[in-house]
């Protein structure tokens, strides 16, 4: 099996990859949304999930690959309390055929995130 490394654009200096396609499967590393693209700080959960998704979609259309191929979601939220209005937005983005889930209530590495997400997605590589 061949594997790919997807790393994106100012990213090169983490000791991680983006993303890793091993075969037919997408593995994303956990993305945070605490800033936008513009480096500005985002700060309330909605709009940290928001973000979270949006930089999940960039690393996903990297690997040729899109939120609709996205066969598992693992979600990290520092406050239950947050829960439902990660939902809300969540609900947005994966709209039919909804990937498997797990949430886990946890400290995170950066004392900023709200919110960390990972993801494996399944699309079949194509063979000429």
């Amino acid at each position: 099996m061949v594997k790919e490394v997807i790393i994106m654009p100012n990213t090169d200096e983490h000791p991680f990859s983006s993303a890793v396609r091993a075969g037919d499967y997408i593995f994303l590393s956990g993305s945070g949304g605490f800033v936008d693209k513009d480096g500005r700080e985002v700060k309330e959960i909605k709009a940290q999930t928001r973000q979270c998704l949006e930089n999940i979609k960039q690393v996903l259309e990297a690997a040729g690959s899109s939120l609709s191929d996205v066969v598992k979601v693992t979600a990290f939220i520092t406050n239950i309390d947050d829960f439902a209005q990660m939902n809300e937005i969540y609900k947005g983005y994966f709209t039919k055929d909804r990937p498997a889930r797990s949430t886990v209530v946890t400290g995170l590495v950066n004392p900023d995130m709200l919110i960390e997400v990972e993801c494996v997605a399944y699309k079949p590589q194509v063979t000429l």
